[in-house]
């Protein structure tokens, strides 16, 4: 069945425009709430946060609406991390827990992530499911007046996490003596995250916590780390930290100014975890993003890397069924199950700092465990269709393929949260992967963009 909403991370677009009006999300939480709603006597309900976007005041009531009509009780916690939304569901033993947020995005986007009462993100069928039941009539079995639902709204949901979060560090460890800058992208973790850190007894200087509605990931955050960079400097820090909008992911700074990705840091967090003794299996998942390099090292240390499509959801899934308990992607969303069911970026720090403390080492000596093989990713823009199914697009990418033979590998995709077109190539040789990239972006351009 074709997806009309979701895409791999929930749904996104455009705030007031189609899929993201107040219509489509009160219809989602009408459509979301009957699916999750049983017959059980008891009270039925649902936990919802946000970032920091304006759209944020619009869509929440809208879904507030929506499952309140079919008699679903509402728990609002405000700016929350994605990560946190995600516990809180399981914690409270909600039906459903939602997110408002569009992660990276600027803030002219926004997006609705739905978790079930485990705390995962819902399966591609129960999705299906959900969009189906949007498209009806919902005007049948609304809950009557006296069954509609009731809101609250809880202030202590930020301070909570916090304390989950704290409880992942090493008992007994402390970041005492560590000055640490932290951006919060202007979002969702511009409160709980610095508070972690200080209580933990590091020496704080924050980054991007001043939102205001418009500035979430504005040059700031895990997609442009320049301010991140200069606090380091400023301050003289020995880490940066740069969470993205819904703080789901991170990309840490060393204090050097040299920039560690998510590959870096599952290679980092697994060598440590396997001397230690913590990884439940002799595995860790990836996507197929992930550099060449990460799974050399990884063989090399005695474990196997599996790659799953572009996604923090699918590399749970495979996660799950695999009974490996660390996975993650090149772009710093690392999940370690032991701790949550979602990938979360200050988490991830935290083991990052646990291996500085017990090493004793600056970050720079002990965080860049391989050498990347050479890869190279341009985003093209494009107005609609499917360029990738156009012949010269096909035929940029057969040559391509032939002449990087064994060499390299190429991952052409399209996003599932943009209208981009993600060419990427890798190859140990830097001419023939540029080559490779720039051949086939333009041929996905001329089959009809709008821009990079």
């Amino acid at each position: 069945m074709t997806r009309k909403y979701f895409g791999t991370d929930g749904i996104r677009g455009t705030a007031n425009t189609p899929p993201m009006t107040p219509e489509i999300a009160m219809r989602l939480g009408m459509a979301a709430g009957k699916y999750f709603r049983t017959t059980s006597p008891r009270r039925h309900s649902v936990v919802i946060g946000k970032d920091t976007r304006l759209s944020g005041y619009m869509i929440e009531p809208a879904l507030v609406a929506g499952f309140t009509s079919v008699g679903m009780d509402v728990t609002l916690f405000g700016p929350l991390p994605t990560p946190g939304v995600a516990m809180m569901t399981r914690s409270l033993r909600a039906d459903l827990g939602v997110m408002i947020s569009a992660s990276h995005n600027a803030f002219g986007d926004n997006g609705i992530k739905l978790f079930g009462p485990d705390g995962y993100k819902l399966s591609d069928d129960i999705e299906l499911e959900i969009e189906s039941r949007m498209d009806r009539a919902l005007d049948d079995k609304l809950a009557g007046p006296g069954d509609l639902g009731r809101t609250v709204r809880v202030d202590d949901a930020q301070a909570r996490y916090v304390e989950i979060v704290k409880a992942s560090f090493p008992k007994g460890m402390r970041l005492s003596g560590l000055r640490i800058c932290i951006d919060c992208a202007n979002g969702a973790a511009y409160k709980v995250a610095p508070s972690a850190l200080y209580e933990l007894g590091a020496e704080v200087f924050p980054v991007g916590v001043s939102p205001d509605g418009f500035n979430i990931n504005r040059e700031v955050g895990s997609t442009d780390t320049r301010a991140l960079r200069e606090a380091v400097k400023t301050h003289r820090a020995d880490i940066g930290i740069a969470l993205d909008g819904d703080a789901d992911r991170c990309i840490i700074i060393d204090e050097t100014g040299k920039t560690i990705d998510g590959d870096q840091l599952i290679g980092l967090i697994a060598g440590h975890w396997k001397a230690a003794g913590r990884l439940s299996s002799a595995g860790v998942v990836t996507t197929v993003m992930s550099n060449l390099g990460l799974e050399h090292y990884l063989n090399g240390i005695g474990l196997a890397l599996e790659r799953t499509q572009v996604g923090d959801r699918y590399v749970v899934e495979r996660m799950r069924e695999l009974n490996y308990n660390l996975g993650g992607e090149q772009s710093g969303h690392i999940v370690m199950s032991d701790h949550s069911t979602t990938g979360d970026g200050l988490m991830a720090a935290l083991q990052v700092l646990a291996v500085m403390v017990e090493s004793g080492r600056p970050l720079s000596d002990i965080a860049h465990v391989f050498e990347s093989v050479p890869q190279k990713l341009i985003n093209v823009r494009y107005a609609g269709g499917d360029p990738l199914a156009e012949p010269p697009v096909q035929a940029a990418i057969s040559a391509a393929e032939s002449r990087l033979g064994g060499s390299g590998r190429l991952v052409i995709r399209k996003s599932g949260t943009e209208p981009l077109i993600r060419v990427m190539a890798e190859a140990t040789d830097p001419d023939m992967m540029n080559e490779a990239v720039t051949t086939i972006s333009e041929a996905v351009r001329q089959a009809g963009t709008l821009s990079d």
